[in-house]
């Protein structure tokens, strides 16, 4: 959908005007939200704020190189890979921290206490109606270690408190938190072994990339969970199917490595593996978020104050 496309627009944003509740006073819009053609032109040359549709950024992409008074790009996802390396090095990119916190933590959370329930083993045996009882370990006094404690991997804590389990936390670099040390991501070969489930919230990085592989994952108990809602490739796929297949870890994964997950891939029925189609986010928690942060962010830029989230600043 594209509307408001009249030429002299500063921003192109993929929300109803109504819907921010307005803008700053001299910053016409351009709507688009990603799922038509883009704007012709005439009505993109003066824009240089341009919030990203979510999800959208295959669509995207090719309208960067039509903004020839681009200045800032804002991203509605945390992680910005994929848009990085389209971004001209004059123009600021932003990502979306914050935004995602609440939805990803929640679904973390979910998919760990899934495996450890067995509620995918419930869900079947009520399909076949049998009634399956037996044991099934509690998040209760386990140890959850979350890699990559920024704002999400906080978040995922502050719901993992009341469930009465250590957390540990690993991060880019050591420093002091509210709940505990934050350790640095040197340190976290050493702690694997103490537990019980390890929540992978970073970010996909030339650092990060197949972070979890053969002798990560080996350094972990028997009977660990894995549970990715950062991304896919973060993860060494062919050295968790091998886990996997021997029945040692469990794994539940929002996010995957191929993505999406082609039919007939081994992580479809590899054993004690429970796959969510990368929807960790899209909850009705986003679009307020997004919306609020959107708001936020066109205000400092009209007002000439520092943006928030910047991943890169532009040169220009």
């Amino acid at each position: 959908m594209a509307a408001g496309d009249s030429t002299g627009a500063r921003t192109m944003l993929p929300y109803a005007l109504s819907e921010l509740g307005g803008l700053p006073e001299g910053w016409p819009a351009v709507v688009w939200d990603g799922r038509g053609p883009a704007p012709p032109d005439g009505a993109l040359a003066a824009v240089e704020f341009f919030v990203v549709p979510y999800t959208r950024t295959d669509a995207a992409v090719p309208v960067l190189g039509r903004l020839p008074a681009l200045r800032v790009v804002q991203s509605l996802s945390a992680g910005v890979e994929d848009l990085l390396p389209h971004v001209a090095p004059e123009v600021t990119l932003c990502n979306a921290r914050g935004v995602h916190d609440t939805s990803t933590a929640e679904h973390a959370v979910t998919l760990l206490l899934a495996v450890l329930r067995g509620i995918p083993d419930l869900v079947r045996a009520q399909e076949a109606q049998r009634w399956s009882a037996g044991f099934r370990p509690a998040l209760a006094d386990r140890t959850v270690l979350i890699v990559g404690y920024g704002s999400i991997g906080a978040a995922v804590e502050a719901r993992l408190v009341p469930f009465e389990c250590e957390v540990l936390r690993v991060a880019r670099s050591a420093r002091p938190a509210p709940r505990g040390p934050v350790h640095a991501m040197a340190e976290l070969p050493s702690l694997l072994p103490r537990a019980d489930a390890v929540v992978l919230t970073v970010p996909l990085t030339e650092r990060t990339r197949g972070l979890v592989d053969a002798g990560l994952l080996a350094r972990l108990r028997d009977g660990a969970v894995v549970v990715n809602v950062g991304r896919g490739a973060v993860v060494d796929t062919a050295a968790l199917l091998a886990e996997l297949h021997s029945g040692r870890l469990w794994a539940a994964l929002d996010v995957t490595d191929p993505e999406p997950l082609p039919p007939g891939h081994a992580l479809w029925t590899a054993p004690n593996t429970l796959i969510s189609p990368h929807v960790a986010a899209t909850t009705s928690a986003f679009r307020p978020r997004a919306l609020a942060l959107v708001r936020v962010q066109l205000a400092r830029y009209a007002a000439g104050e520092p943006l928030a989230n910047v991943v890169s600043a532009g040169r220009g």
